[in-house]
């Protein structure tokens, strides 16, 4: 059962605008700390864009590294935004509704952060443009059976999706943001950014409707986005470990997993920082948590399978790959392979099953940065191994470690979502104001016999 809350408008308005009309005594520490970082990967790249990649560690054959793990981590952390909103909209969810928002911005942040690594990963960003076929007259043209013309495609959709859909969200808040706002430009700012809002009911109406076909409109854009990522290594039939028929529906759940695991480490951060665990309560973490059960099995279970195909045909250059990722002492893939499975799976389910944990903002905390500590290496060990095995040479460079170089750059996308979570909310209200206040709406009390119990009252456009 939801834990009620019992507030006026004037209350919840206070509460949850108190970071945008006011500043924490720690906002200008942490946006200084995540600077700091940004301006340490951003040098590190310019070095790199001086020097050449050759100062990153890739190699041959290992011609992927840490920031193509990267890019399809962050692309994995961006379908928590659609999960947590469009899904739990769509099924009208009421435990949602402090959390979308958060979801929502996360995921423009991190799919930022995704192409980013593109660009970090090619060694001339300068004639990155070069992959379009913007002058016809050169005679080149996009070859469709290919994922790598249809990746931005589905990113820059699912962008611009995100954004409509964050955007249409924030209307009603930034009006009231707009007539408690003070200054000489704010209140003109948040007037024209909430597009004249004056909560009739034909706008009500019109920003209910619109929410709902967006939710419905981005579930097929954020089903293949991950599945076209998977597919730029399944179609690779010259790499171990990469052709496989399950790799779109195993990176889809592997990305709603992760995730899932931000957004509740999103929330937790949330309670501690802007102190609104009056909105963002333990029923919240309890819902969450049990969401997060059922994913990371269902992700186990694709797993599972998924190993199971690579050794049903025992072909020996698949069962060496295999061997090279979970036997050998000397070997540091299977240390990373052990760490993955326990921070993936094995530690954080377990916990999850005590209600206790589930209900806790600090275990959550935990165990979520646990599982995408394990989803990140997941990755890594998809990309990396199977490189590392394909064709040797006498002439080979060597293995792959991650250079200084790699692991700045990495830092930076990392600190740049914090970055832009942190002045996100510094700007705009991180839990929705009208969703908290409709739920309170929706929420009543019915006289069932002698007892007064709560009850659910659906949502109609």
């Amino acid at each position: 059962m939801q834990e009620l809350i019992y507030k006026n408008q004037r209350e919840v308005n206070r509460d949850l605008l108190a970071g945008v009309l006011g500043l924490p005594k720690w906002w200008w520490a942490v946006v200084g700390f995540l600077l700091l970082v940004i301006i340490g990967g951003l040098s590190a790249y310019a070095y790199e864009v001086n020097k050449g990649v050759g100062v990153a560690g890739l190699n041959r054959p290992v011609l992927w590294g840490a920031y193509i793990t990267n890019f399809v981590f962050w692309i994995g952390i961006s379908h928590a935004g659609i999960m947590i909103s469009a899904i739990l909209r769509l099924t009208q969810a009421e435990w949602r509704r402090p959390v979308t928002r958060a979801a929502e911005v996360m995921t423009l942040f991190s799919l930022v952060a995704a192409l980013s690594n593109i660009m970090f990963h090619v060694g001339r960003p300068w004639r990155l443009f070069w992959v379009y076929p913007y002058d016809f007259s050169r005679g080149i043209f996009m070859n469709v059976r290919s994922p790598f013309v249809w990746d931005p495609s589905a990113v820059m959709t699912y962008l611009i999706g995100s954004s409509l859909f964050v955007f249409v969200a924030l209307i009603p808040d930034l009006a009231v943001v707009r007539d408690r706002a003070t200054g000489k430009y704010a209140p003109k700012i948040y007037s024209v950014l909430c597009l004249g809002w004056r909560g009739t009911p034909r706008q009500w109406r019109l920003q209910a409707i619109a929410g709902i076909l967006l939710s419905a409109l981005v579930l097929p854009v954020f089903v293949s986005v991950h599945s076209i990522v998977s597919w730029d290594f399944a179609v690779a039939i010259g790499v171990e470990g990469w052709h496989s028929t399950i790799f779109a529906p195993y990176f889809i759940i592997g990305a709603i997993h992760s995730g899932v695991s931000a957004v509740a480490m999103i929330m937790a951060l949330i309670v501690w920082m802007w102190k609104v665990d009056e909105y963002i309560r333990p029923d919240h973490f309890d819902a969450i948590g049990r969401l997060l059960i059922v994913v990371a099995t269902t992700w186990f279970f694709f797993f599972f399978i998924e190993w199971i195909f690579a050794l049903y045909t025992l072909e020996p250059p698949e069962l060496a790959l295999r061997e090279l990722q979970i036997f050998g002492l000397d070997n540091p893939y299977s240390w990373l392979f052990l760490v993955f499975l326990l921070t993936s799976f094995f530690i954080p389910v377990p916990m999850w099953l005590f209600k206790a944990v589930r209900r806790s903002p600090k275990w959550m905390f935990i165990t979520t940065v646990l599982v995408n500590i394990g989803m990140w290496l997941e990755r890594f060990l998809i990309i990396i191994p199977g490189l590392a095995r394909r064709t040797p040479f006498t002439f080979d460079w060597g293995s792959y470690h991650p250079s200084i170089i790699e692991i700045l750059i990495v830092a930076e996308t990392f600190a740049f979502v914090s970055l832009g979570m942190v002045i996100f909310a510094k700007v705009f209200p991180l839990i929705p104001l009208f969703d908290v206040k409709e739920g309170m709406v929706f929420r009543d009390e019915i006289k069932i016999g002698r007892r007064s119990v709560p009850a659910s009252i659906r949502e109609t456009p």
